[in-house]
């Protein structure tokens, strides 16, 4: 008897014990967990900024994370947390938080210049202007500093994995930049104006090849030249749409042309052949066509549905400094990089002031090494060197980038001494809206 009651003591106790056991290890794994909580509290900050942005608390996340950023200064989590509030400014959105966004991924990269995240602040700078593109024939403010910024990108992080979107990216604001002078060219080009014209359409075609209507660009530079009777230069452009377009709708007809001013035709460039090639097979979005007048008026930004999607964008930026200058003869030199008119600078003024459109003009090539040209009124000569490719300004006007007015010209038209008769490109300077054609 005192036996089984020995047995039961001794059973009882054991599973007191293993209880008492149970129990101490799950206090032990909740201390562990209270202490590792108390520990990491930045890490507690960041993860809970983390979900205020992603259920679109942006002033509670900015506020979490400033807090973590002014209290610990040594913490680990101090670059994400300073990304982090430039992509709560990014995903807010609008014209404030994308101003914002730009100046906090901008204080990211100086502050961290050498972490792997100072690439993707870098693509954001881009993509908060991309945002802000407007239409090609509005304000190019926007597509101008988005370029630039994809260009900063792939010049600096060349072999980043975000390489290939960014070069979309870029492909897309240059399709926009180049629509915007092409249709200004076109216009200038109904009306005869040949200098205008040509002017945009050369920096056109050198600065942006993979334009979707750059052939047809060429061809408008070849007609230009050809009916002011300059066929070598006409036959160059011909030879261009040949050679680099040769899928384009253009090609035959350039070959006549160039058969007719006894030009060599050239072989098509392999490599543009299996550009064009690829861009035929590529699939784009189409739109409906019952509902494009509601989208064109609901939608602000720009269409670049046709933007080429194979190939280099253009790297080099716009040459600000070689613009368009005015000669007191009525004459206007055209360097090989029209930077002013292409940024929608004062040039598009000067044109308006010295060109009359049914006027005769001439286009002759310059002879500096540079593809440019020299435009010149019917009664007026270049006081300038037109040999070397620049032309003597016509005083302070036309070097400070304003819409310049020759000193003196031979053209009684292009002299306006009548307030009630002045241009109304002075008067609307530096608005890009271009006339419907």
């Amino acid at each position: 008897m005192l036996e089984h009651k020995r047995i039961w003591l001794l059973a009882g106790l054991a599973s007191c014990l293993a209880l008492a056991g149970c129990g101490g290890q799950k206090k032990t794994t909740l201390s562990q967990r209270g202490t590792g909580t108390s520990s990491e509290p930045d890490k507690v900050l960041f993860d809970r900024a983390v979900a205020d942005i992603q259920h679109s608390r942006y002033a509670e996340a900015r506020l979490t994370l400033q807090t973590l950023i002014n209290t610990y200064p040594d913490s680990e989590y101090l670059a994400k947390a300073k990304l982090g509030v430039a992509d709560s400014y990014y995903k807010e959105g609008g014209t404030p938080g994308y101003t914002q966004a730009v100046a906090e991924y901008q204080d990211f990269i100086t502050f961290f210049p050498f972490l792997d995240e100072a690439s993707y602040a870098q693509m954001q700078i881009g993509m908060t202007h991309y945002h802000r593109m407007e239409k090609p024939d509005r304000d190019r403010n926007e597509a101008i500093e988005a370029e630039s910024a994809f260009q900063t990108y792939l010049q600096k992080y060349p072999n980043s994995e975000l390489t290939a979107e960014v070069e979309q990216r870029l492909r897309d604001v240059q399709e926009v930049l180049a629509e915007g002078d092409f249709r200004v060219a076109y216009f200038y080009y109904l009306r005869h104006v040949d200098r205008a014209s040509a002017a945009r359409l050369i920096e056109l075609v050198n600065r942006y090849p993979l334009y979707s209507e750059a052939d047809r660009a060429n061809w408008m530079l070849g007609s230009i030249y050809e009916r002011s009777e300059h066929n070598e230069i006409a036959g160059q452009y011909y030879t261009r749409i040949v050679k680099d377009y040769p899928l384009s709708p253009l090609a035959s007809g350039a070959k006549d042309k160039l058969v007719k001013f006894g030009v060599p035709v050239p072989q098509p460039d392999p490599t543009s052949m299996a550009r064009m090639q690829k861009e035929q097979d590529t699939a784009r979005a189409r739109g409906n066509l019952l509902m494009r007048p509601v989208t064109a008026l609901v939608k602000t930004g720009p269409d670049v549905r046709m933007a080429a999607r194979v190939g280099a964008p253009t790297l080099t930026p716009e040459d600000s400094d070689n613009t368009d200058t005015l000669t007191p003869g009525g004459s206007l030199t055209v360097g090989a990089s029209v930077g002013s008119s292409a940024a929608g600078g004062s040039a598009t003024g000067a044109y308006v002031e010295t060109v009359t459109p049914g006027s005769s003009t001439s286009i002759v090539p310059s002879t500096s090494g540079a593809t440019g040209a020299t435009a010149s009124g019917s009664a007026g000569s270049a006081a300038g060197d037109a040999t070397s490719g620049t032309a003597a300004p016509a005083g302070d006007a036309a070097s400070s980038g304003d819409a310049a007015t020759p000193a003196t010209s031979s053209n009684p038209a292009s002299q306006n001494t009548d307030p009630k008769n002045e241009s109304s490109s002075k008067k609307k300077k530096g608005v890009r809206k271009v006339l419907p054609f």
